[in-house]
Order: structure tokens, then C-alpha cells, then sequence
């Protein structure tokens, strides 16, 4: 299966965001991909978080989620659309939200971003719980491919990758990580984070990214990649925007899940620890 997962350097203006995913969506469904993923806040990064909030659409309602549909249809693309945010409950905060959309452009999942980003160092600060709340549910889709298997894949969003025991639990063939990794963590983190996960949970990862330097001020770290279970990156882009294809092989995944069997080798997970 073929996967591209696309780079952007994302600005305040919404139409120019929408305008620039749309050419690189026909640009991945024409290099042959079958799953197409955007990067964390492909719509918008606005001059603070809070300007996420006036966009925020109902679920199910909105100019982004319309682009998504019609972009998964009129590429024939399975699509995982980056984020957007969703209105909550609480009208001072939102969810950040990936949706995906099958090749019908009907929406076959929603997963909203568990853990929220904190960072301070004295040069620069980021806290995303004063603008948005945290989902509570673990999510992956079953894409069945073109060469006749059916995948599973993981969603995940940003500093989640943080998070190891979220795609343990999650136990997924191919892993999203959509992302917008400021450029001091992920200069340090990004990449050894992305191949960590793949190669414990044995499973491939597209990882699009913000990266270069925003209108806003912000620098993003960029170096979108896809790696294989063994951890070995398959392409990459460093900076600007791109799309970064690679295969993924479902003989291979199964190679390596077959010669390095650590999945069944699990005990404290499947052990009851209450006692």
C-alpha cells in the first residue's frame, strides 16, 4: 500500500491552507497513493492558539470538513486530514480533532488528541489546555487496501508520540502521528520518538509535519517521514512543503512480526497487577 504523508508550512489564512492541501492531495493520489495523510493544523496556525476557536466547526458541519470529504472523493484517496478543531461543550475550548474519510468521501473515524502539549524553557512557552480539551478515546480504522488486506491503523496526534502505552493499546498495523513538533523538540526527539514506536510496536509510521518558519512567528521542525517495522525511515522531507511516498508491505510487516516475535512475547500487559 502506498502512503504519503504530506509536509506543509501552514499560515493564518484558512483558504490558502485549504488551497495548498489540495495540491498536495492531487499530487500524492497522482504519484499512486492510496492513503494520504495531512499534517497537525493543515487548516490554520493562526497567531494564538485561541483563533483555532472562532474556526471551530460542529461535528459532522463546515467548510473543513467539506474540503476533507471532497478531497478523499475526487482523489479516490483514503484520507486522514491532519486536524481541525471541533466544538466541544465548553465554548472556550475545543477538541483537536483528525478525521478520516474513506475513498467514497464518507467519514469512517474521529479520534480526539488525548494528550494536550506543554513546554516551557524560558525562551518560549506553549500550553494547549487553555485552548483545548483532551479526548478520552483511543482510536484506530480498519483500511482494507487494494492488494487485498485489511490494515489496522492507529490514530495519534502530535505529542501523544510521547506516549508509548497509547499504541500498545491501539496493537495496530501501520501508526499516524500528524504533527506540528516545535522546532527545539524536534530537533531533539522527533525522529528517535517516531522510529521508537515503530520498532516496539513492529508496525509502520507516517508521520506528516509542520515544517519551516510560519507567519505567525513559530518555527516548526519539519523532516516528515515514513518508516518500516525495523525502524529504517523510508523517506523523509526535511523542510517546506512536500510529499513524502513510501510502500508499506504487508509481507514484510509480517516478516518481521514473524522473526521478532515480541508482540506474543508480552507479560506485564496482559498480566493482572491488581494483587
Amino acid at each position: 500500500m502506498q502512503v504519503a504523508a504530506i509536509q506543509m508550512v501552514s499560515g493564518p489564512d484558512v483558504a490558502s491552507n485549504l488551497a495548498t492541501a489540495a495540491q498536495l492531495l492531487q499530487q500524492a493520489a497522482d504519484l499512486g497513493a492510496e492513503l494520504a495523510v495531512l499534517p497537525e493544523y493543515f487548516c490554520i496556525m493562526g497567531h494564538s492558539d485561541r483563533d483555532k476557536l472562532a474556526l471551530a466547526e460542529a461535528p459532522g458541519h463546515g467548510p473543513i470538513q467539506d474540503f476533507l470529504h471532497e478531497a478523499a472523493q475526487q482523489n479516490g484517496l483514503w484520507l486522514a486530514g491532519g486536524t481541525l478543531p471541533l466544538q466541544s461543550h465548553d465554548a472556550h475550548r475545543a477538541y483537536n480533532s483528525t478525521l478520516v474519510f474513506n475513498p467514497r468521501g464518507e467519514q469512517v473515524a474521529r479520534y480526539d488528541k488525548i494528550h494536550l502539549f506543554a513546554f516551557a524553557n524560558g525562551r518560549e512557552a506553549y500550553d494547549e489546555s487553555a485552548a483545548l480539551l483532551h479526548g478520552n478515546t483511543p482510536t484506530a480504522f480498519d483500511l482494507p487496501s487494494r492488494d487485498g488486506h485489511t490494515w489496522r491503523v492507529a490514530l495519534s496526534i502530535c505529542y501523544d508520540l510521547r506516549f508509548p502505552e497509547l499504541y500498545r493499546a491501539l496493537a495496530a498495523d501501520l501508526l499516524l502521528v500528524p504533527s506540528a513538533f516545535t522546532y527545539t523538540t524536534g530537533q531533539a526527539h522527533w525522529e528517535i520518538l517516531l522510529r521508537a514506536r515503530a520498532i516496539e510496536n513492529l508496525a509502520y509510521i507516517a508521520a506528516p509535519a509542520q515544517g519551516g518558519q510560519h507567519i505567525n512567528g513559530r518555527r516548526t521542525w519539519g523532516q516528515t517521514l515514513i518508516a518500516s517495522p525495523w525502524g529504517e525511515i523510508l523517506a523523509q522531507h526535511p523542510t517546506g512543503e512536500g510529499v513524502v511516498l513510501a510502500e508499506c508491505d504487508w509481507g514484510v510487516l509480517q516478516q518481521h512480526r514473524k522473526q521478532l516475535p515480541a508482540l506474543q512475547h508480552r507479560v506485564l500487559g496482559t498480566m493482572d497487577m491488581s494483587g
